[in-house]
């Protein structure tokens, strides 16, 4: 049975133009090319990666974080309530107006005093500062020097100056070292990322990051296993070219650098629409769909990278619509926040039991440390 799977999954015809069998990509003649196997090291890789990132986080991005001054908001906490914290662990964090009364009733509070409690508990859930700055400054980190590294191993290529090299001698093209840990290490960390996504902050757009790590995991192993690896250092290095600047305005925001956040945020946001909505859709993608057939009949493999590519191309149309809605309230000099992010929320008449306490205060916070924008 597993035999018979495994003949079904790997037959030629799913993977390779006609006439052409896994016989035509063995080693030969000096000649190396990439092989399902070699994927196996980005497992281990992965969870060593995992590793890396957690001693990062500790020993390079938290002293980072207090040089930059990040500093964390102090939250008032929920008064303990057994009543009320069960509803909230087992039935919703944002219960209704009918749900509030009979809340109140049983708890012996007031309504109001539940939905302060239930806004404290909330806030209490919600990531802190630190957290978010340490993930950025990893993710920027990696992705810096990815790109630096897909460049390197791109740039001095035909391919990278004429698109028709991408596909010339397809698929006896001989694979390079640089290729093969380019796609090692790629592929590790969007492996890593897919580990991490449960305990990483959480963000609106939870089931799109989802289908994105999944999606490139997919494109970045299937262009492996068919040998479209040329265009796959493309595309791989496209992606960098503008997610270390979104991450670096990330930290900066964090910092309440209000002024380098914004600046570096419409960097990112014009190279993010040229890279994503210009040069993958109508050179890259142009180039996987037309110039293939110029060379052999479409393939089953041909349609799936193909489908895949348009799946990435989705989200990439929705992202952008979430940066142009950015965009726009920078230019309109609305406050600058990131679409996808969960607001903490306030309490007005907190506000003024603290006031009357310690001064004037936001959200738990003295008014001048909160005034910063934010873009997560």
């Amino acid at each position: 049975m597993f035999q018979t799977l495994y003949s079904y999954f790997w037959w030629e015809r799913l993977w390779l133009p006609a006439n052409l069998t896994w016989a035509d990509l063995e080693d030969r003649d000096g000649r190396v090319y990439a092989k399902a196997s070699d994927l196996y090291i980005t497992l281990p890789l992965a969870f060593l990666f995992l590793v890396v990132r957690h001693l990062f986080e500790t020993y390079v991005a938290t002293p980072l974080a207090g040089l930059l001054n990040v500093k964390e908001k102090i939250r008032l906490k929920a008064t303990p309530n057994a009543v009320l914290e069960k509803f909230y662990a087992a039935t919703t964090k944002h219960p209704k107006q009918a749900d509030v009364e009979v809340l109140s009733k049983k708890s012996g509070c007031t309504v109001r005093q539940v939905e302060r409690w239930f806004r404290r508990r909330r806030n209490q859930d919600r990531p802190s500062l630190l957290k978010k700055f340490r993930e950025a400054s990893w993710r920027f980190t990696f992705y810096l020097i990815a790109f630096i590294a897909g460049m390197a191993v791109i740039v001095d290529k035909p391919w990278f100056y004429d698109l028709r090299e991408v596909w010339k001698g397809y698929p006896i093209q001989s694979m390079l070292p640089s290729q093969y840990w380019y796609y090692m290490i790629e592929l590790s960390f969007y492996w890593s990322l897919l580990f991490s996504i449960a305990s990483d902050v959480k963000r609106k757009d939870f089931k799109e990051q989802i289908i994105h790590h999944v999606a490139t995991i997919i494109l970045i192993s299937f262009s492996w296993f068919a040998n479209y690896i040329r265009a796959g250092t493309l595309i791989m290095a496209l992606h960098d070219s503008s997610d270390y600047l979104l991450e670096s305005a990330k930290m900066f925001n964090y910092a309440g650098w209000r002024n380098t956040c914004n600046n570096i945020f419409i960097v990112f946001a014009a190279v993010f629409i040229i890279t994503r909505l210009v040069i993958l859709p109508f050179w890259i993608m142009h180039c996987t769909v037309f110039y293939p057939l110029d060379l052999y009949p479409a393939f089953f493999g041909y349609y799936f990278f193909n489908f895949m590519m348009v799946v990435l191309q989705s989200l990439h149309i929705f992202w952008a619509y979430l940066i142009i809605r950015m965009a726009q309230k920078f230019i309109t000099g609305k406050v600058v926040e990131d679409e996808r992010s969960d607001r903490e929320e306030t309490d007005n008449s907190e506000e003024e039991e603290e006031a009357a306490k310690n001064g004037p205060l936001s959200n738990g916070h003295p008014v001048l440390n909160n005034n910063h924008r934010k873009t997560e």
